[in-house]
């Protein structure tokens, strides 16, 4: 049936009496009162060589080789699990969140994007004849589909909508990186809707809607997969679009149905004669399952035994003394979940016998209760400094036993980003271990207080599910260039309408280069000011800030918060269109705080010392000295040359780039030549410790490229370039980079 996802169970239902209408089929025999009141006993222990199927798991396909079944957590959430038949631990199968999963009778599973598995548009097919096997992901949505069938290992079967609103029915297959996409010809030209059985001897039946808009009815196609043809056609009240279970054997096709005052009822069609009948179930809260078995129908409910009804002769036989739930395998054969006085509580298979009657065989029992897994200690550190172990974090669980899944969960408890991750069972032992890189979605972390949440589970679904909490802090050392206090750099760009972008970087290079993580609008109207500067953290507030020079000479501060964002201005101070460059974020005097250094007209620079103060950031200027007219770039680093304060690069009009070491009172040393070359850049960025590696960097701006120059520690040659993604492409997109 294509319902919606649910676990909830009716609480109450009646025994319907089941008949068969006067096509032909004759009058159902009741159940005998004996089987209705007997209890039925489980078996004591399992039988050799059976799964064990733990008793609230519910089926949802089979295949002739194992099945799937699904249970709830006690958080309400639900697990797909594949068992193989002869024993074997089970398979615990992962799918989105919010999302759901389908099979077609086989051995594969479509886990999908949706928890309406005719929504599903977004794949990923598993094929649990090799359950260590790479999952195969189809994207249907690329082509306008939604999910039909699963096929095989790596094709299903879709309906694709097109431009104009009307659907074609598509074998949709994935072969490495290619996908192709087939049109099933001999449909209605106006069919849509469609939904799909089990796959069988290389055939499916689908159902699907057609005729006038004012008078759709329903219509059923046995589609030859090889041929991509339809082989044969049968009308039908309606589509059964989002309610219907289709069935087909070698000589019958049959629909589940449902009419006010007859209720549920199973439609079938002789394939050689032609012939209808209609099976009456009851009522449709009683959840009715039904399987197509040869010429048998086999049907029943949790309330009233597992019954077959032959639909040539009209005879019927109890299969089994309760049932509640079943699915159809892709050979012919069904499996239901039920009890047997003979046998016990498990998972039975039906099929035809040489005779054409049904025959049960049990293959899985009823799981026992078994003691869950319990976590028996666990080593998460209190806090985790992040850069004094290469930017990670081994955490680790020992658990009661080996066969189980660990779920872990970081929470940031100030922001309430998140990683959900599962944690792989160790080869050997009972110790599970996680090595985290510090980062959530690809972005490095925040830092401050995290809760780390686990919970662990028995693979067999057998049991509670274990949990614990610990509290970690995640503390990196303070970044100057650092808007978003996860330790790494983050760049500023203004582009030609005034928006200011801002780029967080990974807090190390990923395979060797420096690369972009994030990008994020800091917002709109900073085409307002002339220039706009990264200082570091003016106010002590261990995050970077900014300060912008407007168009009539006011100097603003913009104090960073810690988030990305930064408080509303205030003002420093009028007159400051005197100079023609501002550049700032190194502590020149060796106090601990970030400094500003201001070129005049004049081609003098003055030093502003940093106070501590975010309403009055700077003291008096200081003159530092004249003759930096020269110069038509001017970029505080920090210190790169190991001095006793911040460092200074210069670069003159012939493009020749100077280092100038600072003294550690505000001035610096005799300037040293880095090289020339430097005019091919608009911006130089003084961008902190870019790489981890204890020194801050250069980042060098320009339509040529945009390039990262690691600091070396050495005076005579300061600076190696290595390439970054930053800006990849974006040379002339932005007017300010800072």
């Amino acid at each position: 049936m294509q319902f919606r996802s649910s676990g909830t169970r009716l609480s109450t239902a009646f025994l319907a009496v089941l008949a068969v209408t006067s096509l032909g089929a004759g009058t159902l025999a009741s159940a005998p009162s004996a089987l209705a009141a007997a209890s039925v006993p489980v078996s004591a222990a399992r039988s050799a060589g059976l799964s064990a199927f733990p008793k609230d798991v519910e089926i949802t396909g089979a295949s002739a080789d194992g099945f799937f079944g699904y249970s709830f957590t006690s958080g309400g959430e639900r697990e797909l699990r594949w068992w193989p038949y002869g024993g074997g631990a089970p398979t615990l199968l992962d799918y989105p969140e919010d999302g759901g999963w389908a099979s077609s009778g086989g051995d594969v599973v479509a886990l999908g994007d949706d928890n309406w598995i005719v929504q599903m548009r977004s794949l990923t097919l598993r094929n649990m004849a090799d359950p260590t096997a790479p999952g195969v992901d189809i994207d249907l949505g690329a082509l306008g589909g939604n999910y039909v069938a699963v096929l095989g290992p790596t094709s299903v079967l879709a309906q694709v909508t097109k431009d104009d609103g009307s659907a074609e029915l598509h074998i949709v297959s994935k072969s490495g990186t290619t996908t192709t996409s087939r049109k099933v010809t001999g449909l209605p030209a106006d069919a849509t809707d469609f939904t799909g059985s089990v796959v069988r001897d290389g055939a499916v039946l689908v159902g699907y809607e057609t005729g006038p808009a004012a008078a759709r009815t329903g219509g059923r196609a046995l589609v030859d997969l090889a041929a991509a043809t339809v082989s044969e056609t049968y009308a039908s009240a309606d589509s059964g679009y989002g309610f219907t279970h289709l069935m087909f054997s070698g000589t019958q096709v049959a629909w589940l149905d449902w009419k006010s005052g007859t209720g549920m009822y199973v439609t079938s069609v002789d394939r050689a004669t032609g012939e209808e009948k209609q099976t009456v179930l009851g009522a449709r809260g009683d959840e009715w399952y039904t399987e197509l078995v040869g010429d048998w129908l086999v049907y029943g409910n949790p309330w009233a035994p597992v019954r077959a009804v032959s639909l040539t002769s009209g005879e019927t036989r109890v299969l089994a003394e309760s049932g509640s739930g079943s699915a159809g395998a892709g050979d012919g054969s069904a499996v239901v979940r039920g009890a047997r006085a003979a046998d016990g509580d498990g998972l039975f298979r039906i099929e035809a016998a040489q005779d054409g009657t049904p025959t049960v065989t049990k293959v899985a029992d009823a799981g026992e209760q078994a003691t869950g897994v319990e976590i028996m200690g666990g080593d998460v550190p209190r806090v985790a400094h992040l850069d004094r172990t290469g930017g990670k974090v081994t955490l680790g669980w020992t658990l009661s036993r080996p066969d189980a899944r660990l779920d872990l969960t970081l929470t940031h408890d100030a922001t309430g980003r998140q990683l959900r991750t599962r944690v792989d069972a160790p080869g050997t032992g009972t110790d599970f271990t996680y090595t985290w890189d510090g980062t959530i979605a690809g972005v490095d972390a925040p830092n401050g207080a995290y809760t780390v949440d686990v919970r662990a589970a028995s693979l067999d679904g057998l049991g509670e599910i274990a949990g614990q909490s610990f509290a970690m802090t995640v503390d990196r050392t303070a970044n100057p260039h650092d808007y978003t206090d996860n330790g790494s750099t983050d760049l500023l760009a203004r582009d030609a309408s005034g928006v200011l972008w801002r780029d967080d970087l990974r807090d190390r290079p990923v395979d060797g280069q420096v690369a972009p993580a994030q990008r994020t609008r800091v917002g709109g109207g900073w085409n307002t000011y002339k220039q706009i500067e990264a200082v570091g953290d003016l106010a002590g507030s261990r995050d970077g800030d900014l300060v912008a020079l407007d168009g009539s000479g006011v100097l603003w501060h913009y104090l960073g918060k810690g988030d990305g964002t930064f408080a509303a201005r205030v003002r420093v101070g009028g007159g400051w269109n005197v100079y023609t460059r501002l550049t700032g974020g190194s502590d020149l005097d060796g106090d601990g705080r970030t400094d500003l250094l201001a070129a005049d007209t004049a081609g003098v620079l003055w030093f502003y010392k940093g106070t501590g103060s975010a309403s009055a950031p700077f003291a008096a200027r200081t003159r530092v000295g004249g003759g930096w007219g020269v110069y038509n770039e001017i970029t505080a680093v920090g210190d790169i040359a190991g001095t006793a304060a911040g460092d200074l690069v210069a670069r003159d009009k012939d493009g020749v780039l100077w280092l100038y070491q600072g003294n550690g009172k505000g001035n610096f040393l005799t300037r040293v030549r880095v090289g020339g070359g430097w005019n091919v850049y608009t911006h130089l960025v003084g961008a902190g410790d870019v790489d981890n590696d204890g020194r801050p960097d250069l980042i060098a701006y320009g339509a040529g490229g945009t390039y990262f120059y690691h600091s070396t520690g050495s005076v005579t040659a300061a600076f190696v370039r290595r390439v970054t993604s930053l800006y990849a492409g974006e040379g002339t997109t932005f007017n300010t980079v800072a």
